[in-house]
């Protein structure tokens, strides 16, 4: 039986430039969402983009309304891909009608509280109904993912033995965040970030430095999938930190309120009062984001280090890439095609290379043009 793929979102912003590119791969998505006037003028926008016999369609589904989401879903062969977010608060409905089906099902979350639970909660669910779950799996944090295993590759095969990796993501370019982003953002402010310390999760705030082609640029700490994917990949790695390098030379300043703000939110009253204004915001700025020649002016740039047990660099990889929003599309079109047509033989909560092992990831992202620097 041939599956379908369904992008729930898709009036969105990443949700559009996703139905784009996932049109364009003659995947005839199934474009899922709140409005139905939006999602059929977001089809007949798209129907162009691909072949005339396998055009896209749509149908209604709320994320507020867990029946219509389940609903989308009729098939184990089936390709649920989500774009709605925050996913703390939005993103369940999906996440458990891929599990109630055991289909494939693929996310945009950049969030550490509803990734940590996919991996740690919803992984065992998964291995048992026979879903196939890949959260994070765009710009936050697929490049990161390469990176790192590709640095370990190096260093094992340099006969040199790696038990930490430290990855840092960068923008290189003028870019704005979306309207989705600034909620996620928003969110992530609110949640200590966390780290892989001799293998356990450990909370805690943190800058470093990078070098990039001779620059240096700080980031600081972000909770991300590859705490949980890289040991999986190399059981020698017991430490893994992940940084976000967007603020510039505000990262240090934005690490110590960002500790002041998830610090203050531990209590009951602000915490209230925090996440109802989020839903406030989050409702009157949905669909924005940054204009094709702002995207066109961005660079992804990913870079991993190997480091040995007393913190030495084994060796260190840059990639570099589509700017985030075009890349998170092509990776979420990509990671479900892989889905539909077989490529993930195991099942559970996934990472992108025990997924679909690394030589198929790094041609998968070169192909969309992520690849390595020298």
């Amino acid at each position: 039986m041939t599956g379908r793929v369904i992008l729930f979102g898709a009036t969105g912003y990443t949700g559009r430039l996703t139905a784009e590119v996932m049109t364009r791969a003659g995947l005839a998505p199934v474009l899922a969402g709140r409005s139905a006037d939006a999602l059929v003028d977001l089809t007949g926008e798209v129907a162009g983009l691909g072949p005339m016999d396998r055009p896209p369609t749509w149908k209604q589904a709320d994320a507020t309304d867990p029946a219509s989401v389940r609903a989308l879903v009729s098939s184990p062969h089936d390709v649920l891909v989500s774009t709605v977010g925050p996913f703390t608060r939005l993103g369940r409905p999906a996440l458990e009608a891929a599990l109630h089906q055991g289909c494939g099902y693929v996310d945009s979350s950049g969030e550490s509280p509803f990734i940590r639970a996919v991996f740690e909660e919803d992984g065992p669910r998964a291995a048992n109904s026979g879903a196939r779950l890949l959260t994070a799996f765009g710009y936050d944090f697929v490049p990161g993912n390469l990176a790192a295993a590709l640095a370990i590759r190096d260093a094992r095969d340099a006969g040199r033995v790696p038990v930490a990796v430290e990855v840092g993501y960068f923008v290189r370019g003028a870019m704005s965040m979306s309207s989705g982003t600034r909620a996620t953002a928003a969110v992530l402010a609110t949640t200590p970030p966390l780290s892989l310390r001799n293998g356990i999760l450990v909370e805690g705030r943190s800058v470093a430095a990078f070098d990039l082609a001779g620059h240096r640029r700080d980031a600081m700490t972000v909770g991300s999938s590859e705490l949980f994917t890289l040991p999986r990949i190399d059981p020698g790695i017991r430490d893994v930190s992940v940084y976000l390098g967007w603020a510039g030379r505000l990262t240090r300043a934005a690490q110590l309120a960002g500790a002041a703000l998830s610090g203050a939110a531990r209590i009951p009253v602000v915490s209230h009062l925090v996440r109802a204004g989020l839903v406030r915001a989050e409702g009157s700025t949905t669909g924005q984001g940054p204009s094709a020649e702002e995207r066109a002016g961005s660079t992804t740039v990913v870079v991993a280090r190997a480091l040995d047990g007393v913190g030495r660099e084994l060796g260190a990889v840059r990639l570099e890439g589509p700017g985030p929003y075009d890349l998170t599309a092509e990776l979420l079109a990509w990671g479900a095609a892989m889905l539909l047509t077989g490529h993930a033989t195991s099942f559970g909560a996934l990472g992108p290379a025990d997924a679909f092992g690394l030589p198929a990831l790094e041609q998968g992202c070169a192909d969309m043009g992520l690849g390595r620097v020298d």
